[in-house]
């Protein structure tokens, strides 16, 4: 009897513990969409731990100000100097081993045929080549609507269908070029519902 109130007791101690947040990295790529990524981090930051990693051309489109000051954000640059000698870590092997959750959000059609032809010539390639495909990888394209069209677009979504890469597809409406068609970037709070709805059904699954 002793024991099983000792046993009761500990489980009413687990439960009284609050689960951990998710650890979710945003990542963006260079397209115009760069523009919302701070909204996008916003979107997150209630419900998840949020790092944030951007490519050097996203940078002429994001305001960095723009994000939550809570998020911390990685540059290419901080691949090279927060590395000095060997046993040093290196970044984008551990902010893959830090996320649970990869969401690169705005993907541009260059980032896309650098995944899909496994180049990694930059921090965010990097993470993904180095990327455990047990954990969830979502990826938001953003670009002209003749580049979404073009077929090297199809054959390269289709090598991230086989890595088990989340596609959430782009929207149509009225583009920064002047175009209107297919391939906006889908709203920040789409990509935040999409992502939160795939990870708690998981969780509900594993504890069922």
């Amino acid at each position: 009897m002793e024991n099983v109130k000792r046993d009761r007791q500990d489980m009413e101690v687990n439960n009284t513990i609050p689960p951990r947040k998710p650890r979710v990295l945003l990542a963006a790529s260079g397209s115009v969409a760069a523009i919302k990524f701070g909204n996008l981090c916003h979107c997150f930051t209630e419900w998840a731990e949020v790092r944030a990693v951007v490519s050097k051309s996203s940078l002429h489109f994001l305001d960095k100000l723009s994000l939550p000051q809570e998020v911390t954000l990685y540059t290419d640059e901080d691949e090279w100097s927060s590395w000095n000698k060997i046993g040093d870590p290196v970044l984008h092997i551990e902010l893959r081993r830090w996320a649970d959750v990869l969401v690169i959000a705005p993907l541009s059609a260059n980032t896309l045929g650098k995944i899909a032809g496994g180049l990694c010539d930059n921090l965010l390639t990097c993470i993904i080549r180095a990327w455990d495909y047990s954990k969830p990888l979502f990826v938001a394209p953003a670009m002209n609507t003749l580049m979404w069209n073009n077929p090297f677009t199809e054959r390269h979504l289709l090598s991230l269908d086989d890595l088990g890469i989340t596609l959430i597809p782009p929207i149509k409406k009225r583009l920064a070029c002047g175009d209107y068609g297919n391939g906006a970037m889908a709203e920040p709070s789409l990509i935040y519902s999409t992502v939160r709805l795939f990870w708690e059904s998981q969780a509900h699954q594993q504890s069922s």
